[in-house]
Formats: C-alpha cells, sequence, structure tokens
C-alpha cells in the first residue's frame, strides 16, 4: 500500500475534525476520499501530504512519515492544493518553468502546459485566470514532480466541462504508469469517473472503505425519468407495483428491473403521452452507495 492512515485524529482546539481514521490508498490505484464539505477529507489529506500535524494515529506514505521525513517525501510526492497558493501576477509560463527546475526531474515546462490545455494562457497571470484555469496550473505544478504519489484536493472543482475532460485523462495516465492518486472531492459522479477505490467520510470518521465495485450493490428497484407531476398511484397500477417521486422528473418503482417490469412502464408512459428520458436498471451510483452506507437521505 502506498498510503496507509491508521487510527488519525485531528485535532483544532476544542474541534475534533479527524477521528479515529484509518484506510489505505493501493500502490497504482486512484482513491478518492468523499465526504460533504467539513467531513474531514482536506485535514486527513493534509497530514498526508505533511503539512498539518496529527493530535495522533499513524500515517505513512510511501513507507515514509509525512512529518518527521517530509524533505524525503517532497522529492517524491506532487501536491495540488485546493487554493492553488501562487503568486498573483505569477506568469503561468514562469511558475511552471520555476517549479519544473525546482524539482530537478527533467520534466519540461512547455509540454507540461500544453498537457493542461494553457499553452494560449502562456503569458497569463494568475489574476487573470478562470476558476478553472487556475485549477489546471494546480494540478500542473504537482506534475512538475513526476510524482509517485499525487494528492488532489477538489482537482475538477470549477472546472468547465473541456477542463475535467484535461484532469479526468491525467489522472489516468497517472494511474496507468504506475502513480498513487488520491484525490478529495464532494463531487460523486465527478469521482466515479475516475476512481477504482472510495473511502466514506461522515463528520469525522471513515464509515466505509474499498474497491468501488465492492461498495456498490444491486438495486432492487427501477428507476426511470419522465416530467414531473405523474400520478404515482396511476402508473403503479399498471405496474403492479408501488411508484415514488424521487423529483426532477426521476421515478422509484418498487420491483426488480425485470424486462417485463420495463415494458409495462413504458408503453404506460406511452399511452399516456409521457417521455420517457431516461432507465436505470442495474448498479447503484456512488452517491447512492454513500447516501445508504452513511445513512443520509
Amino acid at each position: 500500500m502506498s498510503v496507509v492512515v491508521e487510527n488519525l485524529t485531528v485535532q483544532y482546539g476544542d474541534l475534533t475534525a479527524v477521528d479515529g481514521v484509518s484506510f489505505e490508498a493501493p500502490a497504482g490505484a486512484v482513491t478518492v476520499i468523499l465526504g460533504p464539505n467539513g467531513a474531514g477529507k482536506t485535514s486527513t489529506i493534509e497530514v498526508c501530504e505533511g503539512f498539518r500535524q496529527a493530535a495522533s494515529g499513524s500515517v505513512r506514505v510511501l513507507g515514509l512519515d509525512p512529518a518527521s521525513q517530509h524533505r524525503a517525501l517532497t522529492q517524491r510526492m506532487g501536491v495540488m492544493l485546493q487554493g492553488g497558493g501562487v503568486y498573483p501576477s505569477a506568469r503561468v509560463q514562469d511558475v511552471l518553468a520555476h517549479f519544473c527546475a525546482l524539482h530537478g526531474k527533467g520534466v519540461d515546462a512547455k509540454a507540461l502546459m500544453e498537457r493542461v490545455g494553457l499553452t494560449a494562457r502562456a503569458k497569463g497571470t494568475w489574476r487573470r485566470l478562470s476558476g478553472g484555469e487556475q485549477q489546471r496550473v494546480s494540478l500542473a505544478l504537482a506534475l512538475a514532480a513526476q510524482p509517485e504519489v499525487a494528492f488532489l484536493d477538489e482537482p475538477t472543482s470549477g472546472v468547465d466541462i473541456e477542463g475535467r475532460d484535461v484532469i479526468r485523462d491525467i489522472i489516468k495516465e497517472l494511474s496507468e504508469r504506475g502513480t498513487t492518486v488520491v484525490l478529495a472531492s464532494h463531487e460523486m459522479a465527478e469521482a466515479e469517473k475516475v476512481a477504482t477505490h472510495a473511502v466514506f467520510f461522515k463528520q469525522g470518521h471513515v464509515v466505509a472503505s474499498g474497491e468501488i465495485t465492492s461498495l456498490l450493490s444491486i438495486r432492487k428497484h427501477l428507476r426511470f425519468t419522465s416530467v414531473d407531476g405523474i400520478t404515482t398511484a396511476d402508473i403503479a397500477i399498471a405496474a403492479g407495483s408501488p411508484v415514488k417521486a424521487l423529483g426532477d422528473g426521476k421515478y422509484e418503482v418498487a420491483s426488480e428491473s425485470t424486462p417485463q417490469m420495463v415494458s409495462r412502464i413504458t408503453s404506460w408512459l406511452s399511452t399516456q403521452g409521457y417521455p420517457l428520458s431516461g432507465i436505470d436498471m442495474g448498479m447503484e451510483t456512488l452517491e447512492d452507495a454513500y447516501r445508504r452506507i452513511a445513512g443520509t437521505k
């Protein structure tokens, strides 16, 4: 395991932000730490990076103690901070060139700038960049280290569709070449596109962790999307099973997703003149799994 956290506790005065947390991030995998804002994700990652002191517990990253062996770890680690940490008047090309030189790993600054899609913004200053462009600069700075382990805090927050595609591709490339990627996010749908492992945080505790495929279960209910306002009692008669509205035009039928049930639903919608925008017959989403395990609505 590249990252091993055991009984970690982080405190801010009388506030316990992280309370006895334990989990592992496998080498070469993409592990996402998931949970709402304030769940303890960032505090945990900051301890793993060596930027925050733990109250108690043990953390090892690539076999090193991030606190006492921080200098050795920084030679092998890439960090994407949530806030960026770049001087406002610094130009993109200068910042990347500076970081590539500091790490001394032979990374070409121009090639790196092109990889994150910022060549056209080479002479732009940090303060003039959009939020999404700043995120891409922050990712590039983490890549300048050619890291064996990369910590990415909310990597796609505020990033447009094109930028998200770039970041997803880079995360996939890192994993394929053996880099361990640990990212913190509250965007579960986005995380599901890139991660292989997940750690579920809730109020400073880990409520579940492991391979994402092991955390998901087969949903015993069929879900479909149409329009708001359908009378669920009417469609329940046609389906032969209870139906409840989930909001935003989504409905759930209390029945397994058999071809016969799908046929009844689609036939009734067609007869009534309602559109069918989507149907979900199988595995629950990562958000579904989090809500089930963490006990949220």
